[in-house]
């Protein structure tokens, strides 16, 4: 990102030659504070102990499930349009909270927004439903007959914050038994402020060469398509006794070139890497509760432009 500063911004009577180079200093670097500061105000992360409710950077635990002990279960992520959750388990599992608004939710509702904030002042609700899939983008290994989850034999490790552009989480699985050997695996999701997708980063730390496997989940009776670049899943998930359903959008963007398979299972559009040491996609999110892309039509071709 480059930041341009005007000297229209200086004080008057202040310019180079008459201010002293401490209060130039200071005004500049209150200006660019405040357009970082800007530049990141449609994201956010959280994560903390239950017991506490203390907002932290990392957790690190030689336990490598911690799903029932952590906030929101794990690490989570907002942009302008939804909030996605990394579960502190062995699942290598991906949520999504649909977001009806572009203003920030996570830090006011930690993903439980009750049904007099979501009636009177327009929360969203977690209407997605993982079940014991991979969720929107979650990420682990393929052996070559079968899906390896990233269980965690040394531990594991969330962590998230600020980046220049934006906000990221990322979790860490030490010790995963992989093809008779043990891999470390990191997934990693990015986002800006200026861009509702989100990236997804799957790092296998040692630089080891095994296979991912991700994908888009789905339910009976919603709309499934998929092509080389593209996944598109749009409609209501299952039911649950905590929130009213609604249709929502979950879409992953890829290269072939990355993941040369791609197929439907029984819950999944899953695509398998070729064997590499790092892959990316690109994931969203989407539902009848935005103003956006709030209908399949809208959805899809949102994907395949």
């Amino acid at each position: 990102m480059c930041i341009s500063v005007s000297l229209r911004c200086l004080p008057n009577n202040m310019t180079p030659e008459f201010m002293p180079m401490k209060k130039l200093f200071l005004t500049v670097s209150i200006l660019i504070f405040a357009v970082l500061s800007a530049y990141g105000q449609n994201t956010a992360s959280s994560l903390f102990w239950k017991s506490d409710s203390l907002q932290v950077g990392e957790i690190v635990s030689e336990r490598a499930d911690l799903f029932d002990e952590v906030g929101h279960n794990g690490p989570a992520l907002e942009n302008s349009h939804m909030v996605l959750r990394l579960y502190y388990d062995d699942s290598g599992a991906v949520d999504v909270y649909s977001k009806s608004g572009r203003g920030k939710e996570l830090e006011r509702y930690l993903w439980y927004p009750d049904s007099l904030q979501q009636a009177e002042h327009g929360a969203g609700a977690d209407a997605y439903v993982v079940g014991e899939t991979l969720g929107l983008g979650g990420v682990a290994l393929w052996d070559g007959e079968e899906v390896v989850r990233l269980v965690a034999t040394k531990g594991r490790t969330a962590r998230r914050g600020m980046t220049k552009n934006g906000s990221y989480m990322e979790m860490v699985a030490y010790g995963v038994e992989y093809m008779s050997g043990l891999v470390d695996i990191s997934i990693r999701i990015d986002v800006t402020a200026k861009d509702r997708n989100a990236k997804v980063t799957a790092h296998e730390l040692s630089g080891k060469k095994v296979q991912f496997v991700t994908g888009v989940n789905w339910h009976e009776g919603q709309h499934v398509s998929f092509d080389e670049s593209h996944i598109c899943v749009w409609g209501t998930h299952p039911s649950d006794t905590t929130v009213s359903s609604f249709p929502v959008g979950a879409g992953m963007l890829y290269s072939a070139k990355s993941f040369p398979v791609v197929e439907k299972t029984v819950d999944m559009v899953r695509i398998i890497s070729k064997h590499t040491d790092k892959v990316s996609t690109s994931i969203v999110a989407a539902s009848t509760k935005e103003a956006e892309l709030n209908s399949l039509r809208r959805f899809e071709a949102y994907l395949k432009k």
